[in-house]
C-alpha cells in the first residue's frame, strides 16, 4: 500500500470515524459499522440533494418575483391604457359638448365646412393655369352615403380641406423658392422682381393683411385665414417671378459649346490683356442663332468689331446683343418672341473664325452671360 493511499485513508478516518449502529429486539442485538467509505458516500449524497434542493428552490423563488415584476409591468401598462382612453374620451366627450353647446350642433359644423370650401375656392382659383397644380390640388372622393352617416361625411370634408390648403401652401411655396433661387443664380435679387404683396390678387385677399381680419371677411377661423394669406403671398410671388422670368435672357441663344467667357482675356489679334464682354459659342457656318428672351429689336446691322449685329431691348432694363452673324432675319423695330431664329452664325467683324458673340447688358452694364444660363438651366429642372 502506498504513502498517499494510507493518508488519504487516515484523512478519512478523521473525518469519518468508523461508527456503529446497535438494534436491540429483545435479547436479539444486531450491530451494523458505518465504515469511513460508507459515511462519505452519504454525505456525498446528502450534500448533493441539499444542494439540488437550494438550485430549485432559487428557481422557483426567482420565478415567483420574475412573474410579480411582469404582472406589475402588465398593470401598469393597463391602467395607463385605461388612462389613455378615459383622456381621449374625455376630450372627444369635450369637443362633443362644445359643438352640441352651439345653436346648431351639425348645422354649425356644416356652416364651418361651407365657409371655409368658400375661401378655398377663392384660392385655388389663384392657382388656374399653374402646371400641375390641379392634379397637385384635386379634391379627395366624397364618401358613400349610404356607407357613412353626415357626420363622417363632413368630418371627411374638414379633413380633406385642411390637406388642400397645406398641399397649396406647400406647392406655392416650392415654387416660389425655385424661382427665387434662380434669379439667385443670374446675380439678381427676387425681391426686386416680385410683385408688392397682394399685387395681382383680387377680392378680400387686397383689403385684408392682418389676419383677424382677413378671417372676419372670409368669416372663417383665423388659423384657416393666416394658411389661406400664405399661400396667396407665396402664389403672388411665384406669378411675379415666373412673368418676370419670361422676360428675361435666361435661355441659350444656340446649342454649341462655350468656346471663350466673360471676363479679362488675352486678345487674339494683339495679345495684350482685354476685356471680353461676352460670351462665345461655337458652330458650324449659317447654324441658326435664336432669341434668348422675347422683345423688341432695337438694332440690326454693322458695328465697329461685331460685324454684323442684331440687338433686342427685353425691358426692365435688359439688352442682348448678338454678333458676327453671317446674316440676319429680322429688322428694327420688330417684336420678337422667345426662341425666334434673328439670324445665322458666321464670322464677321473681328473674328478668328465661325463662332457668335452673345452679351447680355442690364441697365447700361455687361452682365456674365453664364449667370443667366445657369439660371435657366434652374428653370428648365424645375419644370
Amino acid at each position: 500500500m502506498t504513502k498517499q493511499t494510507t493518508e488519504g485513508r487516515s484523512l478519512m478516518g478523521r473525518w469519518f470515524p468508523t461508527r456503529y449502529v446497535y438494534l436491540r429486539d429483545g435479547d436479539d442485538v444486531r450491530a451494523w459499522a458505518l465504515t469511513p467509505a460508507r459515511q462519505f458516500v452519504g454525505a456525498l449524497g446528502a450534500v448533493l440533494i441539499g444542494g439540488w434542493f437550494l438550485v430549485a428552490s432559487g428557481g422557483f423563488a426567482f420565478d415567483l418575483v420574475m412573474q410579480s415584476q411582469a404582472d406589475r409591468t402588465v398593470a401598469r401598462a393597463r391602467a395607463a391604457s385605461e388612462r389613455l382612453n378615459a383622456d381621449l374620451q374625455a376630450r372627444l366627450d369635450s369637443a362633443v359638448v362644445r359643438m352640441t353647446a352651439t345653436t346648431g350642433s351639425l348645422d354649425e359644423m356644416a356652416q364651418m365646412v361651407e365657409r371655409r370650401h368658400a375661401a378655398l375656392t377663392q384660392v385655388m382659383g389663384m392657382f388656374r393655369g399653374v402646371d400641375g397644380a390641379q392634379a397637385a390640388l384635386a379634391p379627395a372622393p366624397s364618401l358613400d352615403p349610404s356607407d357613412h352617416t353626415p357626420v363622417q361625411r363632413m368630418l371627411a370634408v374638414r379633413m380633406d380641406q385642411e390637406r388642400l390648403i397645406a398641399r397649396a401652401e406647400t406647392v406655392a411655396q416650392t415654387r416660389a423658392e425655385r424661382l427665387r433661387l434662380a434669379f439667385r443664380l443670374a446675380g439678381l435679387n427676387p425681391s426686386a422682381y416680385a410683385p408688392t404683396s397682394g399685387a395681382g390678387l383680387g377680392g378680400p385677399l387686397v383689403q385684408a393683411r392682418d389676419p383677424r381680419a382677413l378671417a372676419a371677411v372670409l368669416d372663417v377661423d383665423e388659423p384657416f385665414a393666416v394658411r389661406i394669406r400664405n399661400a396667396a403671398d407665396n402664389l403672388s410671388d411665384m406669378r411675379g417671378l415666373a412673368d418676370a422670368a419670361e422676360t428675361m435672357p435666361f435661355h441659350r441663344p444656340t446649342p454649341g459649346q462655350t468656346t471663350s467667357g466673360f471676363g479679362v482675356r488675352f486678345d487674339p489679334f494683339n495679345r495684350h490683356p482685354a476685356l471680353h464682354q461676352g460670351q462665345d459659342f461655337a458652330g458650324g457656318l449659317n447654324t441658326p442663332i435664336h432669341a434668348t428672351a422675347p422683345g423688341i429689336v432695337s438694332f440690326v446691322g454693322v458695328r465697329s468689331g461685331y460685324g454684323n449685329t442684331v440687338e433686342i431691348d427685353h425691358g426692365r432694363g435688359f439688352k442682348t446683343r448678338y454678333a458676327h452673324l453671317n446674316s440676319m432675319a429680322v429688322r428694327p423695330g420688330q417684336r420678337i418672341a422667345l426662341g425666334q431664329r434673328l439670324g445665322a452664325m458666321g464670322t464677321t467683324g473681328r473674328s478668328t473664325g465661325v463662332h457668335l458673340h452673345y452679351e447680355v447688358w442690364m441697365n447700361g452694364r455687361p452682365q456674365n452671360p453664364a449667370r443667366f444660363l445657369r439660371a435657366g438651366d434652374q428653370l428648365v429642372q424645375q419644370d
